[in-house]
Parts: C-alpha cells; structure tokens; sequence
C-alpha cells in the first residue's frame, strides 16, 4: 500500500504539494493523457522540475528515466496516500457563515470526503434542524454521543477564538484524530492529535503584502 511507502522523515515541504500532485494527476486521467514528465507537471503547478523529481524519489521508482510517469498509476498512487481511496466522513463545528459554506460545499464531488454531521450551541437557531445537502445539525452538547456511534475521526473547526480551545478538548476527548482549524488560535492538543490550521485573515494578509511588493518571489 502507497501509506507503507511514506518516508518518516518526509519533509512537510513536499507533504503539502502531494494534493497538487493528486490533483494533476487525477485531471489529467480526465483529459485522456496516459504520460508525462518532471517538465510538463512543472509548468501546470508552477513548482520547479528538480524539486518535483526530488518529491517522487522520495516515494521509490514512480517513474523512468525516458519514459516519464504513467498518470493512472500516479493518480491511484497519490491518492490512496491521501486516503482518496476510502469514503471520510467528517464533523462540522461552529454553523455560522463560514460552517454554513463548508457544510454546503460538495467535496465528495471531487474527493471522497464529505461533512456528515454538524454541531453548534443550542442557541443557534439551526441546531435540531437539517442543512439543504442532508446534514444534520445537533447541539455541541451531543457530540460525544454522536460521533462515537459514527467512525468519524476528523473535525473542522469554525468557531471563534474565544471557543476554539475548548471545542478542541471536546473533540480530543470524543477521539477525534485530526482537526482542520479555521480560528485564529494555536489549539493545545495530545502528541497523537495532528492539526492542520488556516488563519484566513492571515492568508489575506499575505496576499496583500505580496501584491504590494511584486519583487518578492
């Protein structure tokens, strides 16, 4: 199996260009195209060739010298790494506007992940009620009870950071296992809990200063 393949010391660096690499080779499946090379993937993802190839040897032989790499193989490749080979189903916490847009997005139709539960505090008028795409949306109170009965193990966070820490423990204490973190708040969770946050104020703030200062590469 491709997760038997991972270097432990796979450098975070390239774990954040696999999705590219999936989602270039999944797109390229579509389009027909049976092979390419360290160059052509180059200039469809804007990372440089060496780099790319560095990526791959990383994993074992992916492909040939003069031949290049075959897509479907790659595709099948990276995407049982990313678990792509198995249905996700994920906790939403926090239906405000941006829970709401994440609840209603349609990641299954790209990838086999989906939002299947959602949790707010009772005062949110949304709790006991289902979103437009089949969610169901309960009281936060409930969520031990609920995701235990489930084989959910990855949570989104969308909530203030005034709540975050302690959504947080919640979901550690109901066995959750990876957290995506939309709050600004550095979350305080065991060794075995793996976090992935994403600080859209910070991102637009970034975007900003790069767009003011075009030199910088």
């Amino acid at each position: 199996m491709a997760g038997s393949q991972v270097n432990k010391q796979l450098p975070k660096a390239t774990a954040k260009r696999l999705p590219q690499y999936y989602r270039l080779f999944k797109l390229l499946v579509d389009e027909q195209v049976t092979r390419t090379n360290s160059q052509l993937i180059s200039e469809k993802i804007g990372v440089d060739a060496a780099t790319i190839r560095r990526d791959f040897s990383l994993f074992g032989e992916l492909g040939r010298r003069g031949y290049g790499y075959e897509t479907r193989a790659l595709r099948d490749f990276f995407g049982e790494l990313l678990g792509q080979d198995r249905e996700t189903h994920i906790a939403l916490v926090g239906v405000g506007n941006l829970g709401r847009a994440l609840i209603n997005y349609q990641f299954q139709n790209r990838n086999k992940m989906r939002v299947t539960q959602a949790y707010d505090v009772p005062e949110n008028p949304l709790v006991g009620t289902t979103s437009a795409t089949g969610v169901p949306i309960y009281d936060i109170a409930d969520f031990s009870k609920h995701v235990k009965n489930s084989k959910i193990k990855t949570a989104i966070i969308s909530v203030n950071k005034e709540n975050a820490q302690e959504v947080a423990d919640i979901l550690v204490e109901s066995g959750i296992k990876g957290i995506l973190n939309f709050s600004p708040l550095r979350l305080h969770v065991p060794d075995d809990v793996v976090v992935q946050s994403i600080d859209l104020t910070k991102e637009l703030q970034t975007l900003l200063f790069f767009m003011s200062h075009k030199d910088i590469k």
